[in-house]
């Protein structure tokens, strides 16, 4: 095994599954096509009837610019999350790991 097929890598544990890979697990449920999985699994009302218009590609630090100016426009407020109207206590603990997580 190379360094490039290491598990362990970046690359192979974020770049999703190949077409192999794909077309096994299709098997193992008895599909042939993604089409036909999100045909059985997303229903009919909720899908997009057009396709996604995202643009051009930009390169990376063209991405990085537009991002830039986008989060130039945020503003920073005080948050009141877990204050309630009682002058509530959230422990930072809390805070910390569940509020303030953009994982939450």
């Amino acid at each position: 095994m190379n360094k490039l097929q290491h598990p362990d890598q970046f690359v192979n544990r974020h770049i999703g599954s190949d077409s192999k890979e794909t077309k096994a697990c299709l098997e193992a449920i008895g599909l042939s096509t993604l089409e036909e999985l999100i045909a059985q699994t997303i229903p009919p009302s909720i899908r997009m009837k057009e396709e996604l218009k995202t643009g051009e590609a930009l390169k990376e630090y063209e991405l990085l610019a537009h991002l830039e100016e986008k989060a130039s426009k945020n503003k920073v407020f005080k948050s009141f999350i877990g204050m309630g109207y009682y002058g509530t206590y959230t422990p930072s603990v809390i805070k910390r790991n569940i509020f303030e997580n953009p994982g939450w």
